[in-house]
């Protein structure tokens, strides 16, 4: 009668915590009663979309969008996720449509439907300013070349390798490539035209050795045979804005006059490089701001996390043969699944295979929980075995109800125990917020990638990070230390 109250209260909760995160997201009747449109777009792609010094996304990209928004009045959430992210959101049905400097294609043509061409581009090849070997497709030869999944620049790339024998590596992130580069892993790197163009003028330290190849256009997506109407209201505002001057107003203020007029070459003012004291300066806002992020959901996924442990950590040591091979799963699941893998199944494939929404917090607290609750499940129920089992059998010799002898004389002996493995997990969940920037997560190192996006300056941006992390965890580790010394002597 215990073990069904315990479990009964368990299945509570979970429905209680999918009702509230649910709550939150409003329904698809609402959205479209206020024509209120989610729109994703990529993080690191300037000068299409990225991050500003003010912590405002900005570009190309998104200026249009506000622009058609305003011609056409409808209202829209951005949800920056990055592109990887942003196109699987969109397949799975978190978000109404996709703005990403995306490249129309037919083999994309499957699956979504596009706007009119909004920018033409064109792929082209970047290596280091200081690299005078690599001037030819031919130089290639034999080396390592850097592309970012799902460009242009990688789909030119793959298209010669063969012909020129060099090996593709790819890359999630456009400043990766750069970091690659510099790096010395690949020398040369494939990417759009205008985002190559664009880093050099803010002093990424790269040069364009040939012109740019032909290439397509960019496209404004939503899932193939859904939301027509938002993709008719975006072409015709893209229509009025060409017609009235401020699609070229748009161009020009990131690209130049010249290039908005007759699409010729970009002329883009050199921005001066800040110094490391000065982009750390500028830039603490937006790392503590990611830090306040990484703490809370950290906190948050430990909560859930050790009710879940509490739970299945008490039917591991259940004489019940059925609790036991409950908890028994849930533990090899939860252990066997790697963390990225299952953020990617909660946030991408539940929601496509459900048909509902779902916010980007609420699969990162879930994805963190579950992977957390399966360890502390085991720290549990190591720290309950730890104790001599004479305790309960003389426990329960002398009438003591089973419930009341492990609250009572085991738990209070397994705590002690079980206090440095939970410092070890807290330890290791707040860590492993940072893999949650992969589904767009704004925390610590998704605070990182943009400022590194917008300056380029990788070095002082990761130093910082790093040394918040283990300052951080430093203290996380001194208070718990402490902790555990007052809980002992106890």
């Amino acid at each position: 009668m215990r073990t069904q109250k315990k479990i009964t209260g368990f299945l509570v909760l979970l429905i209680f915590f999918f009702s509230f995160a649910g709550s939150l997201v409003p329904s698809a009747q609402a959205a479209e009663a206020k024509k209120t449109y989610t729109i994703a777009t990529d993080t690191t792609f300037p000068p299409f979309e990225y991050q500003d010094a003010s912590g405002e996304y900005v570009g190309i990209d998104l200026d249009l969008l506000k622009a058609i928004a305003e011609d056409q009045g409808f209202e829209y959430r951005l949800q920056p996720l990055g592109f990887n992210a942003a196109v699987q959101a969109l397949q799975s049905g978190n978000v109404d449509g996709v703005i990403a400097g995306m490249s129309i294609t037919d083999e994309r043509k499957q699956t979504f439907d596009f706007s009119e061409p909004y920018f033409d581009s064109g792929p082209i090849m970047g290596v280091d300013a200081n690299n005078s070997a690599i001037l030819s497709y031919e130089d290639l030869r034999g080396h390592r070349v850097a592309v970012k999944t799902g460009t242009e620049g990688a789909a030119f790339a793959d298209s010669i390798k063969d012909q020129y024998g060099f090996t593709v590596i790819t890359f999630d992130d456009s400043p990766q490539l750069i970091e690659e580069v510099k790096a010395g892993g690949s020398v040369a790197y494939f990417e759009d035209y205008p985002v190559v163009a664009f880093g050099i003028a803010q002093g990424n330290g790269m040069k364009m050795p040939l012109p740019k190849e032909p290439g397509g256009s960019y496209g404004f997506a939503v899932n193939k045979g859904q939301n027509a109407e938002l993709l008719e209201m975006f072409n015709a505002g893209l229509a009025n804005i060409k017609e009235n001057g401020k699609y070229k107003e748009i161009v020009a203020s990131y690209l130049g006059d010249s290039f908005a007029s007759e699409g010729g070459e970009i002329e883009i003012a050199a921005t001066a490089k800040m110094s490391g004291f000065e982009l750390i300066w500028t830039s603490m806002p937006a790392f503590l701001k990611g830090l306040g992020y990484t703490i809370y959901y950290t906190l948050i996924s430990l909560f859930f996390a050790f009710i879940l442990g509490l739970i299945f950590g008490s039917m591991k040591v259940s004489h019940n043969k059925v609790l036991r091979g409950i908890a028994t799963v849930f533990v090899d699941i939860f252990r066997g699944i790697p963390l990225l893998i299952l953020a990617f199944f909660i946030y991408f494939a539940i929601p496509q295979a459900l048909n509902f929404t779902m916010p980007i917090w609420t699969a990162a607290i879930l994805a963190l929980s579950l992977n957390a609750g399966a360890y502390v499940t085991e720290i549990i129920r190591g720290g309950i075995q730890s104790i001599d089992k004479g305790q309960m059998e003389a426990a329960r010799s002398l009438g003591v109800p089973y419930g009341t002898a492990m609250r009572k004389i085991i738990l209070p002996q397994a705590i002690k125990v079980m206090v440095p493995s939970f410092i070890n997990q807290m330890v290791i969940t707040l860590k492993d917020t940072s893999i949650m920037s992969i589904i767009g997560l704004v925390e610590l190192t998704q605070s990182g990638k943009l400022v590194v996006a917008r300056t380029f300056q990788s070095f002082e941006v990761w130093l910082t990070i790093g040394i918040m992390y283990l300052i951080v965890i430093t203290i996380l580790t001194k208070i718990a230390d402490r902790l555990e010394r007052r809980v002992s002597r106890g």
